[in-house]
């Protein structure tokens, strides 16, 4: 087993500080309901664990407020009961054909989220996406003289687009 020291790089005495400083963190529990602005930071494909359903996995992140860094989920399932509930909120993200299920996600769409509390079999409260609406396309933080990607929804003035429409993805 190795020491704390060799991994610390030479600040262990910080590092013990640092330590006896630090409140530990508290369990973490769903959002409560509401309303969440966030980012959809990532999609991909996903099969169910207990059935193997068919599906696409939406990731928000929230962007303001206490919860500011929390993820979000939304399932949108691709069975022939589901399909059509699926298609409305894909092509709210832009996604209008199954090869586009297939690419990234496009960056820095900005939605509004409406997160509920839902109780599972086992009684474990977890955050359901209830709805959602895309209301823009943010600017990416960084760099301001970096160059601009190819695609990059910031106008000339270098202010965010918010008049978001999914079919210009």
């Amino acid at each position: 087993m190795g020491k704390l020291s060799d991994i610390l790089n030479g600040s262990g005495s910080d590092f013990n500080d640092r330590w006896n400083a630090t409140a530990a963190a508290g369990e973490f529990g769903p959002v409560p309901r509401g309303v969440y602005v966030c980012h959809a930071t990532k999609g991909e494909l996903e099969s169910s664990r207990s059935k193997a359903t068919p599906g696409y996995k939406v990731e928000f992140t929230v962007i303001d407020g206490d919860f500011k860094g929390r993820k979000l989920w939304l399932d949108c399932w691709l069975t022939p009961a589901a399909l059509p509930q699926s298609k409305r909120d894909l092509a709210k993200l832009g996604i209008t054909s199954p090869a586009q299920m297939e690419q990234p996600l496009p960056k820095w769409i900005r939605c509004n989220v409406t997160a509920v509390v839902r109780r599972d079999d086992e009684g474990i409260e977890r955050n359901k996406v209830q709805t959602f609406e895309a209301v823009g396309i943010d600017k990416p933080e960084g760099d301001a003289f970096a160059p601009k990607p190819p695609g990059d929804a910031v106008d000339p003035k270098g202010e965010a687009d918010t008049s978001f429409d999914p079919s210009k993805l």
